[in-house]
């Protein structure tokens, strides 16, 4: 079982794959890219998937194994990574 700082290090890594994606007008990234390029157990990438969707911060089709076929940023999540990136902006701009 992941620690709480291995959980929050893989919620991280979804999300910047996924915003990555977003960047790259790709609407959603397969399970199995994400497995890949981030290289998480997949059961700690269905953990992930699962607390980010009760979070509203992505929308994932899940396989009849329980791991996710494709994963995408709501609306919501975007809005996350976009005020993140803005405020990282600030403190370079500022610091």
């Amino acid at each position: 079982m992941a620690t709480l700082h291995e959980r929050k290090k893989y919620r991280r890594a979804v999300l910047n794959a996924l915003y990555q994606a977003t960047e790259e007008n790709r609407p959603g990234t397969t399970g199995a890219r994400l497995l890949d390029d981030l290289g998480l157990p997949e059961q700690d990438l269905a953990a992930a998937c699962t607390y980010l969707v009760g979070e509203g911060l992505v929308e994932v089709d899940w396989t009849t194994h329980h791991t996710p076929a494709m994963v995408t940023l709501t609306h919501e999540g975007i809005r996350q990574m976009e005020a993140e990136e803005e405020e990282r902006e600030e403190h370079a701009e500022h610091g």
